[in-house]
């Protein structure tokens, strides 16, 4: 697969950076670059993101094709890794903010999982936002964005599988 430049080197930077570790307690362990910590098989932090406009429809996006993982798939949830030091509140505005453009709106949190599948072990936080401000998508990580209803959400095809699971979590909250 030939990467766009621009997406090549945003994809080794992301390799790099340095994430949180965790034990399967969720207890901090230090900090390791997020590529050595897949390849590994051990479990990293992550945030997932929940983003509605004020008629109740989420926000879903497209990932870029230089994505580790799920490359092209469909994602319900904005977010990614808690990096080495951050805490799941700071991470979750920060990634609304890198990925969709989103800033200053409340979080509600709803609660965190075990995600376990070859490549992608994590503890999740979910966290859920209203926003009808205009979305302006990173794109060396989202390909393109729209709302629809949960229902359609639920049904795209290669969605996301911790998204989805994130999404459910959402659901059982409420």
């Amino acid at each position: 697969m030939i990467l766009d430049p621009r997406e090549a080197a945003h994809r080794a930077a992301s390799d790099a950076e340095r994430v949180a570790w965790v034990d399967e307690q969720d207890r901090p362990l230090g900090g390791l670059p997020r590529a050595e910590l897949r390849e590994r098989g051990l479990i990293s932090r992550g945030t997932f993101i929940l983003l509605f406009n004020s008629v109740g429809q989420l926000c879903v996006h497209r990932r870029t094709l230089s994505k580790a993982l799920y490359p092209g798939y469909w994602d319900v949830a904005a977010g990614g890794m808690v990096q080495e030091g951050e805490d799941y509140a700071l991470s979750a505005a920060r990634e609304l903010e890198e990925e969709l453009g989103i800033a200053g709106v409340p979080l509600q949190e709803h609660g965190r999982f075990f995600f376990d599948e070859p490549g992608n072990r994590l503890w999740g936080a979910v966290y859920s936002a209203v926003s009808d401000a205009p979305l302006r998508l990173q794109p060396e990580e989202v390909l393109e964005a729209r709302f629809m209803s949960l229902d359609e959400a639920q049904a795209l095809e290669s969605c996301c599988p911790d998204s989805l699971k994130a999404l459910r979590l959402y659901l059982a909250s409420l």
